[in-house]
């Protein structure tokens, strides 16, 4: 079936046209019906295969069918999303839809001035893109009401649970004032996140499920080699010049590892940019925005780019190191891969991480694929790499950093305590 055999008004069939999109995705597929009929569903599918759209597409469309107007009449809509990265990216995808409709969407979240946020919220809008911090603190100042939402969406709702932002949730239900859609929509669940999901919406809730026993899409090529801690450096940079048109992200466990990665690969003449939650989002975004455009091929990432970002051209991932979380593992190599191209990607193991790699093997429910290397050429690569006379000088100075850092959390984390036992006090 094709887009254009669905009941959809013009404009988003020809915003469908010419963003490519000629037939659904599986989750497209099984999503569309169910919501233009208004009911609940609960979508579990892997990262890459066009979530966003699977619930932007029948929303816009209902939205447009009820409206005489391109004039607003209070926001219809509301999209929770758990990162401002996020809240850009679901924006971008219901702007580009819903060009030529009657629909208004609008994305608002933290890190940036809300005075042009509030210009437009006062001209009006039909679909509201949040993260719920921001969300709010604009509820609180009276320029955002919720008084005729008719349809709720949980993006990445299994990290929004995981983040403790239930509250914000129940707190949002408690303010809506009719009967209301509820859209659920993950790359990952587990029984407990599947128990919560059930408290928030329908029990006769449609539950569409695309190939979750392997939630690693099929068309990402995922493998693991055992690389010792100290020498990760040196692969990474074999790694990025046998690959030199490759638009790669690195990931990362901290920020502090971010920055260490990026300066040891700027001691070998190779262009990296970080992205990690130390940066202003006006920072971020524009360092998003010139990696999409191919100014850099290099990302070193923390977790921040992990869920939900879109770079359809993405060649590889690297996991240079492993992720915290297991469910982390499946978001990051799914920033390749992405829609219906190929991808690659790659896990360096420190013989400390195998612990780790166990547990995101279990979540997995298979073995990763192990890509052996040949004791001599481990040796060669080393020896290729030809380390700088000041690497141990950098090695030093990060050392300092990242002590400094931990130093400076400590002291934020026992003033916190004080603040609160003074307030306590005060009370």
């Amino acid at each position: 079936m094709k887009f254009s055999d669905y009941h959809l008004i013009k404009d988003i069939k020809k915003n469908l046209d010419k963003l490519g999109f000629v037939r659904p995705t599986d989750i497209q597929f099984k999503a569309i019906p169910p919501i233009l009929k208004g009911e609940d569903v609960l979508a579990v599918a892997q990262t890459g295969t066009g979530k966003t759209a699977a619930f932007a597409i029948p929303l816009i469309d209902k939205i447009h069918h009820i409206k005489t107007s391109k004039r607003s009449s209070g926001i219809k809509v509301l999209v929770m999303v758990p990162t401002r990265e996020l809240a850009i990216q679901v924006g971008k995808v219901f702007n580009k839809l819903s060009k030529n409709t009657k629909v208004k969407p609008f994305a608002v979240f933290g890190g940036v001035e809300q005075d042009a946020q509030i210009a437009n919220l006062v001209k009006g809008i039909d679909i509201l893109i949040a993260t719920p911090g921001r969300m709010f603190d604009l509820i609180s100042q009276g320029h955002i009401i919720l008084d005729n939402i008719s349809t709720v969406v949980l993006d990445e709702a299994d990290h929004m649970l995981k983040l403790g932002f239930l509250r914000d949730i129940e707190d949002v239900k408690h303010k809506l004032r009719h009967k209301y859609q509820t859209l659920f929509f993950s790359a990952t669940i587990d029984a407990d996140i599947k128990k919560l999901a059930y408290s928030l919406i329908n029990t006769k809730a449609i539950r569409i499920e695309i190939s979750p026993k392997d939630p690693v899409a099929k068309n990402i090529t995922h493998f693991v080699s055992f690389i010792e801690k100290d020498d990760k450096r040196f692969f990474l940079k074999n790694t990025i010049e046998n690959n030199p048109d490759y638009k790669m992200i690195v990931f990362v466990r901290t920020i502090v590892r971010a920055e260490r990665v990026a300066k040891a690969m700027k001691s070998f003449n190779i262009d990296a940019n970080t992205l990690h939650r130390e940066k202003t989002q006006i920072e971020r975004t524009n360092i998003m925005k010139q990696f999409r455009n191919g100014d850099f091929k290099i990302l070193i990432s923390t977790d921040i780019a992990a869920r939900g970002i879109d770079i359809p051209d993405v060649d590889m991932v690297i996991n240079y190191d492993l992720p915290d979380v297991s469910e982390n593992y499946v978001h990051r190599v799914g920033r390749t891969g992405r829609g219906k191209n190929k991808g690659l990607a790659v896990t360096f193991c420190a013989e400390e991480e195998k612990v780790i790699l166990k547990e995101i093997e279990d979540f997995l429910e298979k073995p990763i694929e192990v890509l052996n290397i040949d004791k001599e050429d481990y040796k060669s690569i080393l020896e290729i790499a030809n380390e700088p006379d000041s690497w141990q000088d950098l090695i030093k100075e990060e050392e300092e950093r990242e002590k400094k850092f931990e130093e400076n959390k400590l002291k934020k984390k026992m003033k916190k305590k004080k603040d609160t036992k003074k307030s306590k006090k005060k009370r």
